[in-house]
């Protein structure tokens, strides 16, 4: 049975799961899709084609599936997709796509803390952590488990890795997966060995990720000759394959 304040707006068109719980004066769209178990607290409002997961939480003031502020929008249906058990606190807003066809997504397990902003075409993974008042523009990618401190501004198309802890204030570049990003200059310090002891990481592993980092940030080699010698010298382990495509793959370039 769901639990739906009467002072609440929800089209007849919404499809809701079972246990739901929407409070007072949230509005729901026609073409939202909200999944069993979800709460949306107060003054929510879910619209667009929106899909939100089991479990979820929706915190006052939040906007989900609210068009695309790219002034490229030409037209179509667009998307956002929500995971299962994610909060999203007070006020954040999520974006629906620009591109026709286009998914703006927020993976399972994730929170987003208060007055985060998630743009058009944007990918968040699983287990991410994002403090309060980030902003992340279009086709911002973060992959799974990383942690993003607060008040951080990311340019479009940016990427930051699994297991990344970024602390800075704009982030122009790439993020390395399993690094630290921080200071007014966005540089790479070390690795995340918080992160890594506490999602279980051995000491093997994170000793093989502290070498691929001198390699990469403390010695004279540039980002092309430091990969080549982590893949001849260093064990190929999955984390070192993840952190070596991530280089070569990047469009923006990784920072230093």
């Amino acid at each position: 049975m769901n639990t739906i304040h009467p002072s609440a707006i929800i089209d007849t068109n919404a499809v809701l799961g079972d246990g739901i719980e929407i409070g007072p004066y949230c509005v729901i769209g026609p073409n939202v899709k909200i999944g069993d178990g979800s709460r949306l607290f107060s003054h929510v409002v879910v619209d667009g084609h929106t899909t939100l997961g089991k479990e979820c939480e929706v915190h006052p003031f939040a906007r989900i599936g609210g068009p695309t502020q790219d002034l490229k929008y030409a037209g179509g249906t667009t998307y956002v997709e929500v995971g299962d058990k994610t909060v999203l606190r007070e006020c954040v807003t999520i974006n629906c796509g620009t591109r026709d066809g286009e998914v703006t997504k927020v993976g399972s397990g994730t929170l987003l803390m208060a007055y985060c902003h998630v743009a058009h075409g944007c990918n968040i993974g699983n287990g991410v952590i994002v403090s309060n008042a980030s902003q992340f523009a279009g086709e911002v990618i973060i992959e799974d488990r990383a942690t993003i401190s607060g008040l951080i501004g990311a340019h479009q198309f940016t990427r930051i890795g699994t297991l990344a802890m970024v602390s800075c204030p704009r982030l122009a570049l790439d993020a390395p997966p399993y690094m630290i990003t921080q200071g007014t200059d966005s540089t790479v310090t070390g690795i995340n060995t918080v992160g890594l002891t506490r999602r279980g990481f051995s000491e093997e592993t994170r000793t093989i990720l502290r070498q691929a980092h001198k390699l990469l940030y403390r010695s004279d080699m540039n980002f092309s000759d430091a990969l080549a010698k982590i893949e001849t010298d260093l064990p190929d382990i999955p984390e070192i394959h993840h952190l070596v495509n991530f280089y070569r793959s990047s469009s923006r370039g990784v920072t230093r």
